[in-house]
């Protein structure tokens, strides 16, 4: 059974994943209007409706911006753990009490014919995970916001097919930009983001003969840039006698058009 993972955007202006298998069909995160990402969903030939749900990583706003919306006006479930939807609260409105789903760290949620595991992850705020997607024969990971890497994140992320990593700053680029000093701080703190050099470090203790395809996402605007860091990652990578495009194909998230489509 083929199975698709799309970022359709990703960056501090907003985040959403596709995941399709078989006639199973969703997104990780809603961080962009619902009418933007109606138009993104369509790049993949097909409609809105044929979402199945939404899960949600935590409740900042450019992960759920447009979920709201998304859920109302094509009748789909949203899950997100208990301390997410407190934190949700009415920022994006109502739902509809059968479209309201909860998940647990560590437990399986089914739909259709994939199995979704969230794992929780250190950011500033309430409850927030990471999933992984199974299907028959696949794994595949969306993993950012992450302000360190714990043994969780790691034992979660192993053994992935694809994974989409946070690499969301580089800290030099960070330190001397013009951020408020608090702000700096929280990105750089234990539950902040991941920086380019922690990415690539990240890889390279995870490396398994699984993984095939890593997309670097949630890049920041300002404290980073594409190129830096796919060529921070990437020498990291090789000094670990990991030869990107041989072993590992290693791509960069798009913050504003879908990525590419990889199909397995």
């Amino acid at each position: 059974m083929n199975v698709k993972f799309c970022p359709l955007v990703s960056g501090s202006s907003g985040n959403s994943t596709y995941i399709g298998s078989g006639n199973t069909h969703i997104l990780i995160d809603a961080g962009i209007s619902c009418k933007q990402l109606s138009e993104h969903i369509r790049q993949l030939d097909m409609e809105p409706s044929d979402i199945d749900a939404v899960f949600i990583t935590h409740e900042h706003i450019d992960h759920i911006k447009g979920v709201g919306v998304l859920s109302r006006k094509y009748n789909i479930p949203v899950y997100a753990t208990y301390g997410t939807w407190q934190g949700i609260g009415k920022t994006v409105g109502e739902f509809a009490p059968e479209n309201v789903r909860y998940v647990m760290p560590n437990q399986m949620t089914v739909v259709g014919d994939m199995c979704i595991k969230p794992f929780s992850i250190p950011h500033d705020t309430i409850e927030p995970v990471a999933y992984s997607v199974f299907t028959e024969d696949r794994k595949l990971t969306v993993a950012t916001d992450i302000g360190h890497v714990t043994d969780t994140v790691k034992e979660n992320i192993y053994d992935s097919d694809v994974l989409l990593l946070e690499a969301n700053h580089d800290v030099d680029m960070l330190k001397k930009g013009s951020y408020p000093w608090a702000l700096k701080k929280r990105i750089l703190g234990e539950r902040g983001h991941l920086s380019n050099v922690t990415a690539g470090d990240t890889l390279s203790e995870i490396m398994s003969g699984r993984l095939k395809y890593v997309f670097l996402g949630h890049l920041s605007n300002e404290n980073n840039e594409p190129h830096l860091a796919y060529e921070t990652v990437d020498k990291i990578l090789r000094d670990n006698n990991i030869n990107v495009g041989t072993y590992l194909q290693l791509d960069m998230a798009s913050r504003y058009s879908n990525s590419i489509t990889v199909e397995l």
